[in-house]
């Protein structure tokens, strides 16, 4: 068969041949891939530079993807840490973690939307514990994950929700994806962080995937401006592409509600994820949430990867 292979991390992926993947444990069963997402975490994990990395080459990226089985059907699955991911023709996955998907349902779609999707769904169910009636700050809106969080952080009953980020062509569009407040992270920082502190003062629960200045700047002002610090504040921290590190004074800790947390690979258990593929699945497989998708051919991997990632698109590469 043909694959992504990465045999350097300083490399892009070329599609060559690969080894025929094989099922060899009881659950196990090797199917076609019809559609798989090109994430950040898919990129990261091609890299090297994932949390989760082992360093191991030669390798065949991606980590979900919708597969036709034997019999015909399909099934969205998640693959566990492996060196043998599903950028390619072929993959082995295990049943166990894998969702059957309903006729006629669009798996460029369920491949775009999951792994995004289920940051925020897992961020606010597991993690936040959000309660419908509550409200929530969305911080990096603007690109795919965030603008999927601000459609699913009202799909799952938030009253409000502020969403925050700089493309200004993206964030002009949440409004009409469930966003009640956008607020532009353009400019100075210590003016963006105090404009998202007026907007989200009262918020119950973020989502953040940017971390680094732009959380260290928004913590302070936000909670500085809450009418009652001790109303709980729970902060998901999904993403970091801003930077992996920020300095929090502990007065902030003492003298206001904050609780940091973060939500990804290990502080939710596989069994927690697993349980929570189905019901965010329905809602993509019916269409309840507006996607941008890129699909392009498995074969051209390699230059597609050369290329600028889009904030607002998903490449999903799709099977002929």
């Amino acid at each position: 068969m043909h694959a992504a292979v990465v045999t350097e991390f300083d490399q892009p992926p070329r599609w060559s041949v690969a080894d025929e993947p094989q099922a060899g444990g009881e659950h196990e069963v090797v199917v076609e891939v019809v559609a798989a997402a090109l994430h950040p975490r898919v990129r990261s994990q091609a890299d090297g530079s994932h949390y989760t990395s082992t360093d191991e080459l030669p390798l065949i990226p991606g980590i979900d993807g919708v597969g036709r089985l034997p019999d015909g059907s399909l099934v969205y699955f998640v693959l566990p840490d492996t060196r043998l991911g599903s950028l390619a023709e072929r993959a082995t996955i295990d049943l166990r973690r894998s969702v059957p998907l309903p006729a006629g349902t669009d798996a460029a779609a369920v491949a775009a939307a999951m792994n995004p999707g289920m940051s925020s769904w897992i961020a606010l169910r597991r993690r936040a514990g959000l309660v419908p009636g509550q409200s929530v700050l969305i911080l990096g809106a603007t690109g795919s994950a965030g603008r999927l969080a601000v459609q699913i952080a009202r799909h799952l009953g938030a009253s409000g929700v502020v969403a925050a980020g700089r493309d200004p062509e993206a964030l002009d569009s949440l409004a009409g994806l469930g966003a009640d407040a956008v607020v532009s992270l353009a400019g100075p920082l210590g003016e963006a962080a105090a404009r998202v502190g007026e907007a989200a003062a009262e918020v119950d629960a973020v989502v953040d995937y940017l971390w680094g200045e732009p959380a260290q700047a928004v913590i302070p002002a936000l909670l500085t401006r809450r009418p009652d610090r001790s109303h709980r504040l729970a902060w998901v921290q999904v993403g970091a592409i801003a930077g992996p590190d920020l300095t929090i004074a502990s007065a902030m800790l003492r003298g206001a509600n904050l609780q940091l947390m973060g939500s990804g690979q290990g502080s939710v258990t596989t069994r927690g994820i697993l349980d929570e593929l189905g019901p965010l699945l329905a809602e993509v497989s019916k269409g309840s949430f507006v996607l941008d998708i890129d699909p392009r051919k498995f074969a051209d991997v390699e230059a597609v990867w050369a290329e600028k990632a889009s904030a607002r698109s998903r490449v999903v590469f799709v099977a002929p």
